[in-house]
């Protein structure tokens, strides 16, 4: 499994999600959207839009999620976590 967020320095949710991610020992891969312009145009081409953070989680089986926002209840049914 591989998790992407993209994310900006400001971000109160970003920061909560990543430390939330980091305390559940998951590793992920941050693309901060307000320096790296590439990152930036990639987000709005999966999402469609430019609210973070933003997050794709690409299972095993190859199928991707899409989630906006830090949604603990979903991220914790997509990453299997029983308890968030």
């Amino acid at each position: 499994m591989k998790i992407t967020i993209y994310s900006t320095k400001t971000c109160g949710y970003c920061h909560a999600l990543k430390a939330w991610l980091q305390d559940k020992q998951i590793d992920f891969t941050d693309y901060s959207v307000d320096i790296n312009p590439i990152a930036a145009q990639n987000m709005v081409r999966i999402s469609g839009q430019m609210g973070v953070p933003f997050s794709v989680i690409e299972k095993d089986n190859g199928s991707t999620v899409n989630i906006l926002g830090f949604d603990r209840q979903r991220f914790s049914t997509e990453l299997g976590i029983k308890r968030f």
